[in-house]
């Protein structure tokens, strides 16, 4: 947020800063879903909609489980949310009791850890490295384990890394939790953006175990930001408190968005968000190459989400130095790597693809100009 309101003051001052750090993708939501939202504000009256979400909302939802993943899922697991955030708030507040712990991988999402303590429990960031693309691994977290262990958060695919855990490593967390008596919770929310795996769509998490709870959004992959809607997926046994919690939370999420986001899964709104997907692909071999040719290394190249992990020890500056110049001097906006966690603090930068081409074009030459100055003031 620093650098983001830093950037705002150089857009005021008449510049072009090109913003490679923010999530969210330059598309916005399928033109059937903004069509719908017309529709439902035509002046009839809009009340609240149950707790858990309007029910045929809920049961797209567990169909694309269906159709997409194989998954067998009954819509009355499916809590509709204001967000995926306001999902990790429940979910939090599901799983953790004041003294508990959560292990979680070291980078990750921040405001995980920070839900997790605004709810008494105790955040374990657990090193990782490129070796395990940054992500927790079954051996890590049975090493990692506390007495007070009740819950283990996987984001996959990840940010900022934007990497997924491996079927193997997932199925083997699964068993750990279930086997300790914890809770598995996955993130999600990126997962209709990850590369096919053989062919075929990745596994969500709930064709691996029936009992894992998951987070889900329309953010990320439907390009509804703004629109704050998401959803978890909770095992059968914990929908009536989640349902509890989620009325005295929030009472419902929007109902004009919930609406709306019906038309998220006509034919013709999947066929454009995949074709999105498959234009991010273009724009991660874009960066890559950029990159490359910057000198900087992506150790682990990533395979959903639209997030670069870069890696600038070998520029000779820190990360949150070599953020804060190249936005003075290039107009460029990243996210140092201490927004994610200790291990990387220092040695990483996450890069967002979500821009256009045309401004990850300018980006990256830009950033080029700027770690060439470095190499040649060193040498």
């Amino acid at each position: 947020m620093a650098f983001a309101a830093r950037a705002a003051q150089l857009r005021a001052q008449g510049h072009h800063v090109v913003a490679l750090s923010l999530g969210e993708p330059d598309e916005g939501a399928p033109p059937a879903v903004l069509a719908a939202l017309r529709e439902v504000t035509d002046g009839r009256p809009l009340p609240y909609t149950p707790a858990l979400g309007l029910p045929e909302l809920r049961e797209a939802v567990a169909r694309r489980y269906r159709e997409r993943h194989g998954v067998d899922l009954d819509p009355r697991r499916v809590a509709i949310t204001s967000g995926a955030s306001a999902a990790l708030l429940l979910v939090t507040a599901l799983v953790v009791d004041p003294g508990d712990d959560v292990l979680m991988a070291d980078p990750s999402y921040p405001c995980n850890r920070q839900i997790v303590r605004a709810l008494g429990g105790r955040a374990v960031e657990v090193p990782t490295s490129p070796a395990t693309r940054y992500q927790l691994s079954t051996a890590a977290a049975a090493a990692a384990w506390t007495p007070a262990t009740r819950a283990v958060l996987v984001a996959t695919p990840s940010n900022p890394t934007g990497t997924t855990v491996r079927r193997e490593e997932l199925e083997g967390i699964c068993r750990l939790t279930r086997e300790r008596g914890a809770w598995c919770v996955v993130d999600e929310i990126y997962l209709d953006l990850a590369d096919p795996v053989d062919g075929a769509p990745p596994s969500s998490a709930l064709a691996l175990d029936d009992d894992a709870v998951v987070i889900g959004s329309f953010s990320k992959h439907t390009g509804m930001t703004g629109w704050r809607l998401g959803w978890c997926v909770v095992p059968d046994r914990a929908v009536d408190a989640v349902e509890r919690m989620a009325a005295n939370f929030f009472i419902c999420a929007s109902a004009p968005a919930q609406h709306a986001a019906l038309a998220a899964f006509t034919p013709e709104s999947l066929a454009l968000v995949e074709q999105r997907r498959l234009d991010l692909l273009g724009r991660r071999h874009l960066v890559l190459e950029g990159l490359a040719r910057a000198g900087l290394e992506v150790p682990v190249v990533p395979d959903g989400a639209f997030y670069t992990y870069v890696d600038v020890s070998g520029t000779g500056l820190g990360a949150w130095e070599l953020c804060e110049r190249l936005l003075a001097e290039e107009h460029v906006a990243l996210t140092p790597g201490r927004d994610f966690g200790a291990t990387t603090a220092d040695t990483h930068v996450r890069l967002s693809y979500a821009a256009s081409r045309s401004e990850l074009s300018e980006g990256l030459a830009r950033l080029q100009r700027f770690t060439g100055r470095l190499r040649s003031s060193s040498s």
